[in-house]
């Protein structure tokens, strides 16, 4: 299929605006970044899926080029700003691929709106849209997260100890860069409230129900959400496939990016 070679960027007009970079042409297939990332962090997915594929990758509200907004978040605007993406771009239904955060927001998304979702690539992520520590241990969490932050410490300074521990033991420099400069590009308050939103969201779900498609990709190394989790979450959701990936941290995408292609285009192809 041809296609062209650059990225169309856009924003979607509503109230926060949501930026997102497109390529090529053909079924669609949307990119959720994590909770530190952005819409850049697909590129090289994009570039993959862009010869067979409408390929698009956003940036959350308060993310990259997308718009802080005024209030508190709750965390179910993510799903509800993806289907504004969605019905602003002409798309009834999608792939969704997640990581991290985009797959907890991606199984929001298909709780709340299961017509909108043609199947899900779940990368590196928690099953479900429930809190995954007690109360206790979430707020100490928060607040190890955002007390540096409000103290004074900058997102620059706390980048590259936030990146270390998110890369594999023999993380490429370069990838450990593209990752520092992700932290580094987060919205301070925006970030801080999102913290907030998806650590509290406490929305319950049977993940057993889910009845599209689901690829579950892990890195091998990746001690946030390590493979075990994937594991579980296979047996869990039926016909789920899983995939860990050598040589990977949480950014299995980023780490791996040639293996991880290879996985997301066999699934992408067989739907």
């Amino acid at each position: 299929m041809e296609m062209s070679t650059a990225y169309v960027p856009g924003h979607e007009p509503g109230e926060p605006r949501i930026a997102y970079d497109e390529i090529g042409a053909g079924p669609p297939v949307v990119f959720l970044h994590g909770i530190g990332g952005n819409r850049t962090n697909w590129r090289e997915q994009l570039h993959a899926c862009a010869p067979d594929y409408r390929a698009i990758a956003w940036d959350a509200r308060g993310y990259g080029l997308s718009d802080d907004y005024e209030g508190a978040l709750d965390f179910a605007y993510f799903a509800d700003d993806m289907i504004r993406l969605l019905d602003h771009l002409g798309i009834s239904k999608a792939f969704l691929v997640g990581l991290s955060m985009g797959g907890r927001i991606s199984q929001d998304l298909y709780f709340r709106y299961p017509d909108r979702v043609a199947a899900m690539v779940l990368c590196d992520t928690f099953p479900g849209t429930t809190p995954t520590l007690p109360p206790k241990e979430r707020e100490e969490f928060i607040n190890l997260r955002k007390g540096p932050l409000i103290a004074g410490k900058s997102l620059r300074e706390m980048a590259e100890p936030l990146a270390k521990s998110l890369v594999s033991a023999n993380a490429a420099p370069e990838h450990f860069q593209r990752l520092v400069e992700s932290v580094e590009a987060l919205h301070q308050d925006s970030y801080i409230k999102t913290l907030e939103a998806t650590m509290r969201y406490d929305r319950s779900v049977d993940i057993s129900t889910i009845a599209v498609p689901v690829q579950l990709i892990y890195g091998a190394e990746d001690r946030l959400t390590p493979p075990s989790i994937g594991k579980d979450m296979q047996r869990q959701i039926p016909g789920a496939e899983l995939a860990v990936i050598k040589g990977a941290g949480h950014l299995v995408n980023i780490e791996q990016g040639e293996a991880f292609n290879a996985v997301l285009l066999d699934f992408l192809a067989r739907q």
